[in-house]
């Protein structure tokens, strides 16, 4: 089972994450958690850290950044395996992408998701 930690400042990205990976949740493949910013992700993964296999992170939150939140995860959890990332933005700019990649993030994804992607993406990861 992959162990999922998705970290959006969105109220609704809970709903849309559960109904969308509804059948992947029941069969066991995906375990969904959720953080509300980057601070509180961090509180998580203290709590979790051998367990969090992936972390997707929005960049744009109020407080820590998903960038930052990503450099804390590069410094502090180095224990293998280290998490793999995946950044999300509303932003589809080159710049983002590039700070993404320099800082450690393995994939980035643009908002709207395309779930089929992004569960492809899982698959591959898993």
């Amino acid at each position: 089972m992959m162990k999922i930690l998705v970290v959006d400042d969105e109220i609704d990205v809970k709903d849309l994450f559960e109904q969308r990976f509804r059948r992947e949740i029941r069969n066991g493949e995906f375990e969904l958690s959720f953080a509300n910013s980057g601070e509180e992700a961090l509180g998580f993964l203290n709590n979790h850290t051998s367990e969090v296999i992936l972390i997707l992170s929005d960049i744009n939150m109020p407080g820590m950044s998903g960038f930052e939140l990503l450099r804390h995860i590069r410094e502090d959890f180095q224990e293998p395996p280290p998490p793999v990332v995946m950044m999300i933005t509303a932003y589809g700019d080159t710049n983002s992408h590039d700070q993404a990649v320099e800082m450690g993030a393995n994939d980035f994804l643009t908002k709207p998701l395309d779930f089929a992607v992004l569960k492809q993406k899982l698959r591959e990861v898993a």
